[in-house]
């Protein structure tokens, strides 16, 4: 077989489901998309457009969306905005200062500013560098990145 003859087959990394995955009930599928893709960063693994869903993650962070009024939406009570209030939703990445330059292009407003606070973690302390953000629907999302517990 020569070089020219040679088929390089790449096999996809596998994808890790976790056991616990928040469905996010959102009002434009198309916008919530365009926060949690393009500023974000997230891919969609799968998605079922008749019924206004997609599921996306970023590395082992995973959600879904799913459109009110397509498909089945289990909705226990009213729906009032800000959604998903009294919850936040805490994502970990490598690093936040990509993620914060492209919600600072696009005019996206925080919730709050970025922070670098150490936690008490039992005998130990973890560092953070962090920042909260709302989706469209005003989910809260604080995404966070691991620095050094010193200081």
């Amino acid at each position: 077989m020569t070089a020219a003859e040679t088929v390089v087959t790449s096999t996809p990394e596998p994808v890790f489901f976790p056991d616990l995955v928040p469905e996010l009930l959102v009002e434009d599928l198309s916008v919530s998309l365009h926060f949690w893709i393009e500023l974000c960063g997230f891919e969609v693994l799968y998605d079922r457009p008749d019924d206004g869903f997609a599921y996306l993650h970023a590395g082992t962070a995973h959600l879904m969306l799913e459109q009110v009024g397509c498909g089945r939406n289990w909705i226990p009570g009213a729906l009032e905005r800000p959604l998903g209030r009294g919850i936040n939703f805490q994502i970990m990445m490598p690093d936040i200062a990509p993620l914060l330059k492209r919600l600072a292009n696009a005019g996206w407003p925080l919730f709050m500013t970025a922070e670098t606070k150490l936690y008490a973690t039992g005998d130990t302390r973890a560092g953070v560098a962090q920042f909260l953000v709302q989706d469209p629907d005003g989910y809260l999302v604080r995404f966070s990145s691991r620095v050094s517990a010193e200081g």
